[in-house]
């Protein structure tokens, strides 16, 4: 099982992202999906959860209306579109999936219980 995050930069504030997170060894639909961020001296937090078995997709208060999250299941790829960002967006940026089909809310609310981690992708948002 392997995850890899990219796509993330440096954008203005008002700006767009949009990150990937590519899975090989396995397919992804079989997974609940989360997006999860990190910035300095904070804990980890979900931004964006998904699991097909309950909840469908769970928005954090700070993602809401501006983070929406697609995939490519030709590319066994998730996507994390990312719109009107703000300075308080900046954190590096995970993608994680896990098998046991909690809810959506209940990933996003603890980070541990997702089973596969990818290695994270720095989003700086500055003018």
């Amino acid at each position: 099982v392997q995850l890899q995050a990219s796509g993330g930069g440096l954008v203005q504030p008002g700006g767009s992202l949009r990150l990937a997170c590519a899975a090989s060894g396995f397919t992804l639909d079989a997974y609940a999906i989360g997006w999860f961020r990190q910035a300095p001296g904070k804990e980890r937090e979900g931004v964006l959860c998904f699991s097909s078995s309950v909840g469908g997709t769970y928005y954090a208060d700070s993602a809401e209306g501006r983070f929406t999250i697609s995939r490519d299941n030709g590319k066994n790829t998730v996507y994390l579109q990312m719109n009107s960002l703000k300075p308080e967006d900046t954190a590096v940026y995970y993608c994680a999936i896990d098998p046991k089909g909690y809810s959506s809310r209940w990933y996003c609310s603890r980070p541990d219980d997702m089973a596969y981690w990818g290695k994270g992708t720095q989003v700086t948002v500055s003018s």
